[in-house]
């Protein structure tokens, strides 16, 4: 069997193609100096284990001999994982959507030997159907200008080195005001589908942190149109298909409008980012049903994701082969047949719509399970008691997830990205310790020790177990981890690692000019474009660094009172307040650390011994309250409180040790409270109100 450079690869995408006839390169200066030396043009794809179309162009043509041959006889072919390779990802997206008007996975793109891409696309059938061109005209026609038309490609590629690198700055400046925040949610708002949930049409994305910006908001303004957004969209994606109604867990994301059919793949950056949201609606909107789906995402992940010795795998892939669409999270009739029967049968068959027609294009006969009939309307028009229909639904999934188990499931990629462990971790930690599952909390906290344990050096994360350190979003994405560590334990071990990390990132990132930070590290060069700096400001599809870094700096400017990390979060988003209200969706990660700036925020501190229990009843209860914007502190009954302002450090001084919790939000400080009783009606005396309890 030939092997190419990719043999021992540790993705799991590229160790997949190792055997494939192409003779593939993995990024790096190798191939790019051989192409430089045989005067050939570079063949740059990028995908993920995750991809669907990644493997079915992987089938066509890639594994096809015919085509290999005439790749490796024309052409270097470089093979990038998007997940273990973001920097690259990133920049020859931009290139490809310039020349093609779009981008994703497959990317394909032709480069010279310098790295500067002059033509790409996406996925290309191996021959010419549905007016597309098939790879093979493609590659021909490529090949046809490299050797004919050398000036037209070379002045074609200077075209797109400077635009990309033009559009990879994506500061633009403007002072921070209160508009601003008002702006940036009647965006969010414009683009409500009031008739499904969500946001835009189809395809349809979950923009998870649009909505705890939008719930924040709410907090602030009580008008109801905000909240109203966050329960019909939450409650619109819980119900659908895109909501393993089985196993737990949200697939990417929806191809129709409805939620119903979605991209089967699961990523664990999304289902961070989407625990974090139920998790928070579930206390601020007092909503059980919120905390059941963050629950299941919890459940999920513990059972595919986490890793014993800590840590979360990076995907779990939609389908087991190409000749299925997410057969594996599908049933047919006859399949649930199978499972159940008599009045259990027909109760699931209505909640989740399984008939004999489905909605899989490519098997007609497969349902996607979504809720399509509430429990009490099953009842009425079955004529059965709802308590009945709630235990045939609930013994249904059961049976269904039991079947289903014995099939085999879709792969799982086991890689551990730094940034989304951290962003799962700190979910995890957030939501455990919020819902009471302890062992969710624990290990997301093993995850974090496992990081640092693994980390080159105590103010440095390495992105991978293979991949070197630089990259912004790990190091602010661990970061923001740690500070939430501190929360929940109360060890300042982790507040400190959280410093350490964000001024490493300031001192290696920052443009000195503006504030912003660049995505990779000053002493980070590469071939091509990545010499072309990023300053990223969208959620796209992770939360933009920057906008992370922001609200590490604000938080630990909180929890540190240090002025410095206020100034510096300050002059970050001002380096991109001109995008914040335009932005809307894509900007929401930055316009919570505006907020955070522009508003008041809650300082929770309780003191006490660690094995003091009223004290640890008192922290339960500060982490199961709900402010947008807080801090908490758990503090020994003897220890300094770092970065209490002058009346919160007062009144602490003032208990002489005793147990107790403080609250001040801005500059306005309540009594201390003394018992849980006392410490419940301070935390919870404006939680009602905006609940809707009151």
């Amino acid at each position: 069997m030939t092997r190419n450079h990719l043999s021992g690869s540790s993705s799991a995408y590229l160790a997949a193609a190792a055997s494939q006839p192409v003779h593939w390169y993995p990024w790096g200066d190798e191939p790019f100096a051989a192409a430089g030396a045989l005067d050939r043009p570079v063949l740059l794809d990028i995908g993920a284990a995750w991809c669907h179309w990644c493997h079915v162009m992987d089938r066509e043509s890639y594994e096809s001999d015919e085509l290999a041959a005439f790749l490796n006889d024309n052409f270097i072919c470089v093979k990038v994982d998007r997940d273990e390779r973001p920097d690259v990802d990133i920049r020859y997206q931009r290139a490809v959507q310039a020349v093609s008007g779009q981008g994703g996975w497959p990317l394909t793109a032709l480069l010279t030997p310098d790295g500067e891409a002059f033509f790409g696309g996406t996925y290309f059938p191996p021959e010419n159907m549905h007016g597309r061109p098939g790879f093979r005209t493609v590659l021909t026609s490529v090949l046809d200008a490299w050797q004919t038309r050398r000036a037209q490609v070379a002045a074609q590629a200077e075209t797109l080195t400077r635009l990309v690198t033009d559009q990879l700055d994506e500061a633009d400046a403007g002072p921070l005001t209160p508009a601003l925040l008002d702006q940036g949610a009647a965006a969010m708002v414009r683009l409500f589908d009031p008739e499904f949930g969500g946001f835009g049409r189809q395809p349809k994305f979950p923009h998870p942190t649009a909505l705890r910006f939008l719930l924040a908001r709410w907090h602030d303004t009580e008008d109801p149109q905000l909240r109203d957004v966050v329960e019909r969209t939450l409650d619109a994606m819980a119900l659908g298909g895109i909501h393993d109604q089985l196993g737990g867990g949200f697939h990417r994301y929806s191809v129709d409008a409805r939620w119903i059919v979605p991209h089967f793949e699961k990523m664990s950056y999304d289902n961070a980012e989407l625990l974090r949201a139920y998790a928070q609606a579930s206390v601020a909107l007092d909503e059980p049903r919120y905390a059941d789906v963050a629950r299941g995402i919890m459940r999920w992940v513990a059972e595919t994701l986490a890793q014993h010795d800590g840590g979360y795998g990076a995907s779990q892939d939609a389908d087991i082969n190409l000749d299925d669409d997410g057969d594996y999270f599908t049933w047919t009739r006859d399949e649930a047949t199978a499972v159940l029967a008599g009045d259990e049968l027909e109760v699931a068959a209505a909640y989740w719509d399984i008939g004999t027609a489905g909605e899989m294009q490519h098997d007609p006969g497969r349902n996607v399970l979504f809720v399509a009939e509430s429990p009490e309307s099953i009842a009425r028009r079955m004529r059965l008691d709802e308590m009945a229909v709630t235990t045939y639904i609930a013994s249904a999934r059961d049976k269904l997830l039991a079947a289903r188990r014995q099939r085999q499931a879709p792969a799982v990629d086991g890689s551990r990205y730094t940034a989304w462990n951290a962003m799962l971790a700190s979910a995890m930690l957030e939501a455990g310790t919020v819902l009471g599952d302890s062992a969710a909390s624990g290990h997301a906290l093993k995850t974090l020790e496992r990081i640092r344990r693994e980390s080159p050096a105590p103010d440095q994360v390495a992105h991978s177990a293979t991949q070197d350190a630089g990259w912004l979003e790990d190091a602010v994405q661990v970061a923001d981890a740690a500070i939430s560590a501190f929360e929940v334990t109360g060890e300042p071990q982790w507040l400190g690692w959280a410093e350490a990390l964000a001024e490493r990132s300031w001192r290696e990132h920052e443009d000195p000019a503006d504030g912003a930070l660049f995505d990779l590290a000053a002493d980070r060069t590469g071939t091509g474009l990545l010499a072309a700096r990023a300053k990223p400001s969208q959620d796209a599809p992770t939360p933009s660094a920057n906008g992370i870094a922001a609200l590490v700096a604000v938080r630990l400017a909180h929890l540190t009172g240090q002025e410095m990390w206020r100034q510096r979060a300050g002059r970050l988003v001002e380096a991109f307040g001109a995008e914040l209200a335009p932005g809307g969706l894509h900007a929401a990660t930055l316009l919570l650390a505006a907020d955070w700036l522009l508003s008041p925020v809650a300082q929770i501190v309780v003191v006490g011994d660690q094995d003091d229990e009223l004290a640890a009843a008192m922290h339960q209860a500060a982490w199961r309250s709900w402010r947008p914007r807080r801090v908490i502190t758990r503090a020994a009954g003897a220890a300094p409180v770092t970065g209490a302002p002058a009346e919160l450090a007062s009144m602490i001084a003032s208990q002489k040790g005793r147990t107790a919790g403080f609250l001040c939000i801005g500059n306005t400080c309540r009594q201390p409270a003394l018992t849980l009783a006392e410490w419940q009606g301070t935390l919870g005396d404006d939680q009602a109100r905006r609940s809707g309890r009151a």
